[in-house]
Protein backbone atom coordinates (compact mmCIF):
# COMPACT_ATOMS: atom_id res chain seq x y z
CA UNK A 1 0.00 0.00 0.00
CA UNK A 2 1.58 3.14 -0.64
CA UNK A 3 1.56 6.09 1.85
CA UNK A 4 -1.82 7.87 2.69
CA UNK A 5 -2.62 11.43 2.09
CA UNK A 6 -4.05 13.40 4.27
CA UNK A 7 -7.50 13.65 3.11
CA UNK A 8 -8.16 10.03 2.61
CA UNK A 9 -6.26 9.59 5.71
CA UNK A 10 -9.35 11.65 7.46
CA UNK A 11 -11.90 9.90 5.64
CA UNK A 12 -10.70 6.63 7.09
CA UNK A 13 -10.89 7.81 10.51
CA UNK A 14 -14.30 8.95 9.53
CA UNK A 15 -15.29 5.75 8.17
CA UNK A 16 -13.42 3.69 11.46
CA UNK A 17 -15.00 6.36 13.98
CA UNK A 18 -18.58 5.55 12.43
CA UNK A 19 -17.86 1.39 12.69
CA UNK A 20 -16.97 2.26 16.38
CA UNK A 21 -20.53 4.10 16.67
CA UNK A 22 -22.23 1.39 14.81
CA UNK A 23 -21.08 -1.20 16.68
CA UNK A 24 -21.72 0.60 20.24
CA UNK A 25 -25.34 1.53 18.91
CA UNK A 26 -25.63 -1.90 17.57
CA UNK A 27 -24.71 -3.19 21.17
CA UNK A 28 -27.14 -0.97 22.75
CA UNK A 29 -30.32 -2.09 20.60
CA UNK A 30 -29.63 -5.69 22.40
CA UNK A 31 -31.47 -5.34 25.62
CA UNK A 32 -34.41 -3.67 23.30
CA UNK A 33 -34.70 -6.75 20.98
CA UNK A 34 -37.06 -9.35 21.72
CA UNK A 35 -38.16 -11.39 18.30
CA UNK A 36 -35.43 -14.04 17.81
CA UNK A 37 -34.82 -12.99 14.01
CA UNK A 38 -33.98 -9.61 14.97
CA UNK A 39 -32.08 -10.83 17.43
CA UNK A 40 -29.62 -13.18 15.06
CA UNK A 41 -29.69 -10.18 12.28
CA UNK A 42 -28.34 -7.62 15.31
CA UNK A 43 -25.78 -10.27 16.50
CA UNK A 44 -24.84 -11.46 13.31
CA UNK A 45 -24.07 -7.73 12.30
CA UNK A 46 -22.33 -6.79 15.56
CA UNK A 47 -19.94 -9.78 14.77
CA UNK A 48 -19.11 -8.65 10.81
CA UNK A 49 -18.88 -5.11 11.61
CA UNK A 50 -16.11 -5.69 14.10
CA UNK A 51 -14.56 -8.30 11.84
CA UNK A 52 -14.98 -5.09 9.00
CA UNK A 53 -13.56 -2.75 11.71
CA UNK A 54 -10.48 -4.83 12.46
CA UNK A 55 -9.62 -5.74 8.82
CA UNK A 56 -10.26 -2.00 8.15
CA UNK A 57 -7.56 -1.41 10.83
CA UNK A 58 -4.89 -4.16 9.67
CA UNK A 59 -5.01 -2.55 6.23
CA UNK A 60 -4.44 0.59 7.07
CA UNK A 61 -1.31 -0.41 9.41
CA UNK A 62 -0.18 -2.25 5.99
CA UNK A 63 -0.19 -5.47 8.12
CA UNK A 64 -2.81 -7.43 5.69
CA UNK A 65 -4.00 -7.10 1.90
CA UNK A 66 -7.73 -6.67 0.99
CA UNK A 67 -7.57 -10.00 0.28
CA UNK A 68 -8.79 -10.92 3.92
CA UNK A 69 -11.83 -8.25 3.99
CA UNK A 70 -15.34 -9.78 3.99
CA UNK A 71 -18.55 -9.22 1.60
CA UNK A 72 -21.81 -9.53 4.04
CA UNK A 73 -23.84 -12.45 3.21
CA UNK A 74 -27.50 -12.05 4.86
CA UNK A 75 -29.06 -14.51 7.07
CA UNK A 76 -31.81 -15.02 4.44
CA UNK A 77 -33.69 -13.13 1.25
CA UNK A 78 -37.15 -12.49 1.41
CA UNK A 79 -39.78 -11.30 -1.47
CA UNK A 80 -40.52 -7.65 -0.82
CA UNK A 81 -44.33 -7.18 -0.08
CA UNK A 82 -45.61 -4.36 -1.79
CA UNK A 83 -48.77 -1.85 -0.70
CA UNK A 84 -49.97 -0.29 2.20
CA UNK A 85 -52.33 -1.08 5.08
CA UNK A 86 -52.30 2.17 6.75
CA UNK A 87 -50.26 0.69 9.48
CA UNK A 88 -49.65 2.32 13.17
CA UNK A 89 -49.11 5.78 13.56
CA UNK A 90 -45.95 6.85 14.91
CA UNK A 91 -44.53 9.18 17.65
CA UNK A 92 -41.11 9.02 19.70
CA UNK A 93 -40.89 7.34 22.56
CA UNK A 94 -41.66 8.75 25.92
CA UNK A 95 -39.25 6.35 28.03
CA UNK A 96 -36.50 4.39 26.90
CA UNK A 97 -38.79 1.52 28.62
CA UNK A 98 -41.25 1.88 25.56
CA UNK A 99 -38.32 0.90 22.77
CA UNK A 100 -38.97 -2.50 20.66
CA UNK A 101 -38.35 -4.08 17.45
CA UNK A 102 -40.07 -1.64 15.18
CA UNK A 103 -37.35 0.90 17.05
CA UNK A 104 -34.67 -1.46 17.06
CA UNK A 105 -34.89 -2.54 13.10
CA UNK A 106 -35.18 1.65 12.24
CA UNK A 107 -32.42 2.93 14.45
CA UNK A 108 -30.02 -0.14 12.71
CA UNK A 109 -31.43 0.90 9.09
CA UNK A 110 -31.15 4.61 9.56
CA UNK A 111 -27.30 3.78 11.03
CA UNK A 112 -26.33 1.64 7.71
CA UNK A 113 -27.69 3.86 5.35
CA UNK A 114 -25.61 6.92 6.47
CA UNK A 115 -22.88 4.29 6.95
CA UNK A 116 -23.12 3.73 3.38
CA UNK A 117 -23.31 7.01 2.34
CA UNK A 118 -20.56 8.01 4.32
CA UNK A 119 -17.99 5.09 3.12
CA UNK A 120 -19.01 5.79 -0.44
CA UNK A 121 -18.11 9.39 0.06
CA UNK A 122 -15.18 7.79 1.57
CA UNK A 123 -13.68 6.14 -1.54
CA UNK A 124 -13.89 9.11 -3.86
CA UNK A 125 -11.49 10.66 -1.83
CA UNK A 126 -9.29 7.59 -2.16
CA UNK A 127 -6.03 7.88 -4.07
CA UNK A 128 -4.55 4.38 -2.86
CA UNK A 129 -6.21 1.34 -5.20
CA UNK A 130 -6.25 -1.04 -2.53
CA UNK A 131 -7.78 1.13 0.37
CA UNK A 132 -10.55 2.48 -2.11
CA UNK A 133 -11.70 -0.54 -3.33
CA UNK A 134 -11.93 -1.91 0.41
CA UNK A 135 -13.78 1.45 1.42
CA UNK A 136 -15.98 0.75 -1.72
CA UNK A 137 -16.80 -2.93 -0.63
CA UNK A 138 -17.48 -1.67 3.29
CA UNK A 139 -20.06 0.71 1.44
CA UNK A 140 -21.41 -2.20 -0.04
CA UNK A 141 -21.74 -4.16 2.87
CA UNK A 142 -23.54 -1.51 4.73
CA UNK A 143 -25.97 -1.22 1.47
CA UNK A 144 -26.25 -5.17 2.49
CA UNK A 145 -26.85 -5.24 5.91
CA UNK A 146 -29.41 -2.36 5.33
CA UNK A 147 -31.04 -3.92 2.81
CA UNK A 148 -31.13 -7.54 5.21
CA UNK A 149 -33.21 -5.23 8.09
CA UNK A 150 -35.14 -3.33 5.46
CA UNK A 151 -36.40 -7.08 4.38
CA UNK A 152 -36.93 -7.95 7.97
CA UNK A 153 -38.63 -4.34 8.38
CA UNK A 154 -41.06 -5.03 5.39
CA UNK A 155 -41.83 -8.92 6.32
CA UNK A 156 -42.77 -7.41 9.53
CA UNK A 157 -45.21 -4.58 8.00
CA UNK A 158 -42.51 -1.94 9.74
CA UNK A 159 -41.68 -0.30 6.44
CA UNK A 160 -44.26 -0.57 3.60
CA UNK A 161 -43.41 0.15 -0.27
CA UNK A 162 -46.30 2.18 -1.76
CA UNK A 163 -47.02 1.75 -5.53
CA UNK A 164 -48.55 4.29 -7.71
CA UNK A 165 -51.88 3.13 -9.76
CA UNK A 166 -50.70 0.91 -12.93
CA UNK A 167 -51.35 3.75 -15.15
CA UNK A 168 -49.32 6.19 -13.06
CA UNK A 169 -46.29 4.33 -13.13
CA UNK A 170 -46.39 3.15 -16.80
CA UNK A 171 -46.45 6.75 -17.65
CA UNK A 172 -43.22 7.65 -15.70
CA UNK A 173 -41.86 4.30 -17.05
CA UNK A 174 -42.49 5.65 -20.91
CA UNK A 175 -41.47 8.91 -20.39
CA UNK A 176 -38.12 8.06 -21.04
CA UNK A 177 -36.98 6.67 -24.05
CA UNK A 178 -33.52 4.61 -25.23
CA UNK A 179 -31.09 7.14 -27.01
CA UNK A 180 -31.57 6.89 -30.68
CA UNK A 181 -28.70 6.41 -33.43
CA UNK A 182 -27.41 9.63 -32.86
CA UNK A 183 -25.54 9.11 -29.89
CA UNK A 184 -23.85 5.42 -31.52
CA UNK A 185 -23.26 7.27 -35.03
CA UNK A 186 -21.25 9.96 -32.39
CA UNK A 187 -19.36 7.46 -30.71
CA UNK A 188 -17.95 6.03 -33.96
Amino acid sequence: MNPLGAHELMEVHEVLTNTIDGINQFQLYQPHCKDPELQNILQNQIIFMTNEYNSIVQIVRNKSSQQNFSTYRPLKNASPSFGTSGGTPEAPNSSINEMNDHDVASGMLGCLKASAALRMHAALECSDPELRNVVLQGAKNCAEQAYEVWQYMNQKGYYQVPVFQQNTAQAIINHYQPAGNQMNNQQT
